[in-house]
């Protein structure tokens, strides 16, 4: 690495190990970046410089500031950093805010003094904010007044916590009156490397603890001269607007990042729900906007009403972008959306395509400067037409900050980004679905054991389960199973109270928007909660809302089929959805086949080193078995799994589907799944017994 300017030498000395570390590419000659490098200089003062410090910057519905403008700010706020509260190079520094002049102001004067950006979301509650203050040992908070109680609540959670300072608070010890000190109005950049860290931004993970990725000064170029510059194509004259938090690096690079290294406008709204966005697009002459499916969606119905004639451009990320929503957006304003898939590991958008170029349903192809491919659990790469997990890499990639699970996202040096994608014979690459537990519901990632962790505390509550449920709308909702304590009422009342509970501990949009209330919860034997069934049942519950033509649909399925071809029964009891996968239950009449426990060896007692390769194996032993028997897998009645680890198994299950139909067949018999913490052999990762009927 390059000579650090950091003075405090945390997160440098809480990188990962450089054997951890993705392979970088820099293949585009826009990436290859000078050893010495501050960025702030090539966002803001490289305009000032260049004689165009007059043109707008930031704007919103109350304030215009100019490039000149940002520019002193900027400075003054990095004077007050450094000459008052003690700041050195190295430093970190929690920013709240919304979005706003001002949020950018001091994002850019805490990376123009060399310390570190840690922004939170404004609707984050103490609890939350405190984890980052922790984690990444923060001793200054700058923060809007208008958050100050849930950042005053936070302030006995982190220790370390010395001062937070305060803008718009109007009063002597605010952060403006600190700013106007005569020579504030200059500062000289501290000289960071190119691969100094410049942010820390957290994102939960499926466990629920969030996890801390790291980001060089380079890393904020190279977004913009990769996506910006090759898929986006903005220009000086246009006006970025859109909804997602700057706090997020979603917001971040399209609001803030993308127009000001083309030296173009970007409009800040505080309150940006889709009744905002519309009026400012037409009032303020917004040409791009960046928000999620959903806004775009709740926005169809209303466009009609307001002049979106300076639209050019829209861009959508955080979820997959339906087919629909894509068709009907066109037809609505004659643009065609650019969807991207990014995450905050790699900072932004790895995968899109210009619009000219984008398909309806498909997310679209690598950006420039960076490569993927689908690969198996083994990490080869598959076929085309082959689902898979997603594999990137480019100038963009995973640092964890002081996090075991490094070696779980970074794989053989490619970013291994946790979702399941197919890549067709053109190059384009379709969403699947998310290989781990995170919900995605309008956008935001949330964690479910989060939100578990909340009800649990309401004294309502025994036990809950928090799973993704399937809506049109959101993408995903929060559907929480809760088992109550005696002496509470299953009643609207409760399900109200405890939804409002949720939205008062943690941010709002992460409460349940369905409750159901069970007598008990799915639970392993060793008591480890069965979030697979949970979520089963959640899609069961929106599967059973769907239009009579949808379930005609759903119920062709393999297993439907099999009664009509086989001489063993599939039970389906009246009113029951229709199982995918397996069988609720088969009624058989004839010779028992029993085959005991398999596991995943060959001949010569030799184990694939990989879950499916296992599983594959397996099945086939089973098949063998019962060839001896007189029997084949259509006689298969029933299959009970035995697996050592179920996360190992869930993020495995869309391969694991391809490779049981391929060796088994459309048959799906009564199945059951059961967690274990051992098997006799230690190199197995999975057991299989089976018994099968065959008919007389």
């Amino acid at each position: 690495m390059i000579r650090s300017a950091h003075v405090d030498t945390f997160a440098r000395d809480n990188l990962p190990a450089p054997e951890q570390w993705p392979e970088f590419l820099f293949k585009l000659p826009e990436l290859h970046y000078p050893d010495r490098l501050n960025c702030v200089t090539a966002f803001v003062d490289y305009w000032v410089a260049a004689g165009q410090g007059g043109r707008d910057c930031l704007l919103s519905p109350t304030e215009r500031w100019t490039y000149a403008d940002l520019a002193e700010r900027v400075n003054r706020i990095a004077n007050v950093l450094t000459r008052d509260l003690g700041v050195v190079p190295g430093n970190r520094v929690l920013l709240r805010g919304p979005n706003s002049p001002m949020m950018v102001a001091a994002y850019f004067a805490v990376i123009k003094a060399g310390a570190v950006v840690v922004a939170t979301m404004p609707l984050l509650r103490a609890r939350e904010i405190a984890f980052p203050l922790t984690k990444a040992e923060i001793r200054l908070a700058l923060c809007d007044i208008r958050l100050a109680d849930e950042m005053e609540k936070a302030r006995p959670l982190a220790p370390a916590l010395n001062w937070i300072l305060y803008w718009g608070a109007g009063s002597t010890d605010s952060l403006e009156v600190m700013m106007r000190k005569e020579g504030y109005e200059r500062f000289d950049a501290c000289n960071t490397a190119s691969d100094d860290v410049c942010l820390i931004a957290f994102t939960s993970g499926t466990t629920g603890v969030p996890k801390g990725t790291m980001h060089f000064h380079r890393d904020m170029l190279a977004i913009c001269d990769s996506v910006g510059k090759y898929v986006l194509r903005a220009d000086r004259n246009d006006r970025f607007i859109g909804t997602p938090p700057i706090a997020f690096t979603f917001g971040l690079g399209g609001l803030v990042l993308f127009p000001l290294r083309v030296g173009a406008a970007t409009i800040l709204l505080e309150k940006a729900s889709p009744d905002d966005l519309l009026p400012a697009i037409a009032n303020l002459r917004a040409t791009i906007c960046f928000t999620a499916p959903t806004a775009f969606r709740a926005m169809l119905g209303k466009v009609a009403g307001f002049d979106l004639s300076s639209l050019r451009k829209s861009v959508s990320a955080g979820e997959t972008l339906p087919a629909a929503t894509f068709e009907a957006w066109e037809a609505a304003t004659g643009i065609r959306i650019i969807d991207g898939l990014g995450s905050t590991e790699m900072l932004h958008i790895f995968i899109g395509s210009r619009e000219e170029d984008m398909r309806p349903g498909v997310t679209g192809k690598p950006v420039p400067g960076y490569e993927a491919r689908v690969i198996d659990e083994s990490g080869q790469q598959v076929a085309p037409g082959t689902p898979g997990r997603l594999a990137v890499r480019g100038p963009t990639g995973c640092r964890y900050l002081g996090d075991k699970r490094q070696s779980e996202y970074v794989q053989n040096g490619w970013n291994v980004t946790g979702d399941t994608y197919i890549k067709d014979a053109d190059g384009y690459y379709r969403y699947q679905a998310r290989s781990d537990d995170m919900i995605i519901s309008a956008g935001y990632n949330i964690a479910g054991p989060e939100v578990e962790t909340v009800l649990l505390i309401h004294p309502a509550v025994a036990e809950c389960g928090v799973v993704g449920q399937p809506d049109d709308e959101r993408g995903q909702i929060i559907k929480a199973y809760v088992v109550l304590n005696q002496g509470f009422a299953p009643d609207a009342a409760l399900t109200r109270t405890l939804q409002d509970y949720v939205k008062a501990s943690v941010a709002p949009y992460k409460y349940p928007r369905a409750i159901e209330y069970v007598p008990n919860l799915p639970r392993t034997e060793t008591g480890k909660l069965q979030r697979f069934e949970l979520r089963r049942r959640a899609a069961e519950s929106a599967a059973a809302s769907l239009s009579p033509k949808e379930k005609l649909k759903m119920s062709e399925s393999p297993t439907k089929t099999l009664s009509s071809r086989a001489s063993n029964v599939v039970l389906q009891p009246a009113g029951w959805p229709q199982p995918k996968g397996y069988a609720n239950g088969i009624k058989a009449r004839g010779e028992m086949v029993f085959v005991g426990g398999m596991v995943g060896w060959d001949q010569h007692e030799r184990f694939p080193p990989d879950f499916v390769g296992q599983t594959r194996q397996l099945l086939n032993n089973i098949v063998a078995v019962l060839a001896a028997g007189g029997a084949a897998p259509r006689h298969i009645v029933r299959m009970t799994w035995y697996v050592r680890d179920i996360d190992e198994y869930l993020k495995a299950r869309t391969m694991l589907g391809k490779v049981y139909r391929e060796v088994m067949g459309d048959h799906y018999p009564a199945m059951a799944l059961v967690a274990v913490t051992c098997l006799v052999e230690p190199e197995a990762r999975l057991e299989i017994e089976t018994t099968a009927v065959v008919p007389n």
